[in-house]
C-alpha cells in the first residue's frame, strides 16, 4: 500500500472502505487503485486474484487493459503525422489499398447486398475519431449486417481478433460494406483496429514493435505489452464475466499459460489488446497529464496532444450517431482515440481519460492534476458501473482539495 501525506486519512479510509465494499468472490475477486496528486500517489490492492483466494492481489499484477489501449495507440498516430509519415486528413488508400473505394450500405437496417459508393474516401482522422463509418451497432440484432459480421468473427468480441496476420484481417475486413459514409457518424471500436494496421504499413514496423520502440522503452513501461512472456505469467490472473443465461460469475479468460494473452497475436488488436500494471499505465497517464512530455523526454508535442483531448464529434453527429448507451453524448466527446469526460456529478471522470471493458477506468486531470485508475479483472455490465461510480465519488472530492 501507498498512501499521500498530503490526501487526509479520512478520504484515503473512505476510499478503502467503498472499494472493499464491492469485492467478494460472487463480484469483483479482487481490484487495484490509485490516485495521483500533487506529486504524490495512493496506490492499493483488495482481494485476489480469483475467486478462489489463491494468492493476494499484488501491486504488480498485470491486467488486460481492454480499451485503456486506444488513448496508447493514439499517441502512436499522432507520432507519425509529427513525422510527416500521413496528415491527419490524408485518405488511409496509400497504406491500406485494400480499403479504397469503399462501399456503403444504402440504409442500417437492409440487406447488405443494398450498397452505394462512398462519397470519399476514409482519412486518418475519420479513424482516431471513430468516424470512419463502422463500428458497434447496438442492438445487436436490429441490424442484418451484425449477422454477417458474427459468421465472419468481425463482431465485436469480448476477447481480441483471431486473424492470422494484420494482411489476412484486412483482406477480410475489405469484403464488407460501411455501414455509414465515412465522417459523417460516431461508430465505437473498429476505426481504431484499422489504425493499428495504418501504423504498421506506414511505419514499416509491427504495432507491437512500435509500440515498445517508440512509447514503452522510453517511459519505462516494463510490463506492457500485446502479450504476456512466459516469465510474468504468474503475476497474470484470470478475467471473469458474468454469464448472462445463469448470472454467476465465470472465468472469460484464463490465467498463466492457458489464457488468450500468452501467446503473440497474429494480428495485434489497436483497439484492446494490451496487458500492463498500474504502475506502467500511471506512468502513462502522466505523461499525458504534462501534454506528451516525461522526464527525459517528450512523446508528442503538446500541439499534437490538444488535439487528441479536443472534441472532434460535433453536436448534429453526436444526434446522428448510434448511442454507446443511453446518454452517453450527455457527459462524453470524443476526440483521437480518447474520451473527454464533460459530465460535472462526482459519480463520473473527470479530465482526458477512457474505459476498459475487462473492468477498468482512468482519467487524467489538467485542471487540478489528478489521476485516477482502477483495475479489476471482471467485465462491466453495461455503462453504469457501481464500483466505477464510487471510484470516481471520492476522487472527486480528492480533486476539491486546495491545491
Amino acid at each position: 500500500m501507498s498512501l499521500a501525506r498530503g490526501i487526509p486519512q479520512k478520504l484515503q479510509d473512505e476510499l478503502q472502505a467503498v472499494m472493499a465494499s464491492h469485492v467478494r468472490p460472487d463480484n469483483l475477486p479482487g481490484l487495484l487503485y490509485a490516485v495521483c496528486r500533487d506529486g504524490e500517489t495512493i496506490l492499493n490492492t483488495i482481494g485476489y486474484v480469483d475467486k478462489e483466494g489463491s494468492a493476494p492481489l499484488r501491486e504488480d499484477t498485470i491486467f488486460r487493459i481492454a480499451s485503456l489501449t486506444k488513448p496508447i495507440v493514439g499517441v502512436a498516430a499522432m507520432m507519425l503525422v509529427e513525422e510527416g509519415v500521413f496528415s491527419l486528413d490524408d485518405p488511409i488508400d496509400a497504406f491500406l489499398p485494400e480499403l479504397a473505394n469503399r462501399r456503403v450500405l444504402k440504409r442500417l437496417d437492409g440487406p447488405i447486398s443494398e450498397i452505394e459508393p462512398a462519397t470519399r474516401s476514409i482519412t486518418v482522422d475519420d479513424l482516431l475519431t471513430c468516424r470512419m463509418g463502422f463500428g458497434l451497432l447496438l442492438p445487436f440484432d436490429a441490424y442484418p449486417i451484425n449477422m454477417t459480421l458474427a459468421e465472419m468473427g468481425f463482431g465485436m468480441s469480448i476477447l481480441p481478433p483471431e486473424a492470422a496476420s494484420t494482411d489476412d484481417w484486412i483482406a477480410a475486413f475489405s469484403e464488407l460494406p460501411l455501414m455509414r459514409q465515412p465522417g459523417t457518424v460516431w461508430l465505437y471500436g473498429t476505426s481504431i483496429l484499422v489504425l493499428g494496421a495504418l501504423i504498421e504499413r506506414a511505419s514499416g514496423k509491427s504495432l507491437a514493435g512500435f509500440c515498445q520502440d517508440r512509447i514503452f522503452d522510453p517511459l519505462g513501461m516494463v510490463d506492457s505489452g500485446f502479450c504476456v512472456p512466459a516469465e510474468k505469467l504468474d503475476r497474470f490472473p484470470p478475467v471473469y464475466w458474468r454469464n448472462v443465461v445463469t448470472g454467476a460469475v465465470e472465468v472469460l479468460d484464463p490465467g498463466g499459460v492457458e489464457s488468450w494473452f500468452a501467446r503473440e497475436p497474429g494480428f495485434a488488436s489497436a483497439d484492446g489488446g494490451l496487458v500492463s500494471t498500474a504502475s506502467d499505465y500511471l506512468t502513462f497517464a502522466r505523461a499525458m497529464l504534462h501534454c506528451g512530455a516525461f522526464d527525459g523526454g517528450r512523446l508528442i508535442s503538446q500541439a499534437s496532444y490538444n488535439k487528441m483531448r479536443t472534441d472532434h464529434i460535433s453536436p448534429e453527429q453526436k444526434t446522428r450517431s448510434p448511442f454507446f448507451a443511453e446518454g452517453f453524448w450527455d457527459t462524453v466527446g470524443w476526440g483521437y482515440a480518447v474520451a473527454i469526460n464533460t459530465a460535472q456529478t462526482p459519480a463520473d471522470p473527470q479530465g482526458v481519460g477512457w474505459e476498459g471493458g475487462y473492468g477498468l477506468t482512468c482519467a487524467w486531470d489538467h485542471e487540478t492534476g489528478t489521476i485516477g485508475l482502477l483495475m479489476t479483472q471482471r467485465m462491466i455490465e453495461g455503462w453504469v458501473t457501481p464500483h466505477f461510480q464510487d471510484f470516481w465519488r471520492v476522487v472527486a472530492a480528492i480533486r476539491s482539495l486546495p491545491q
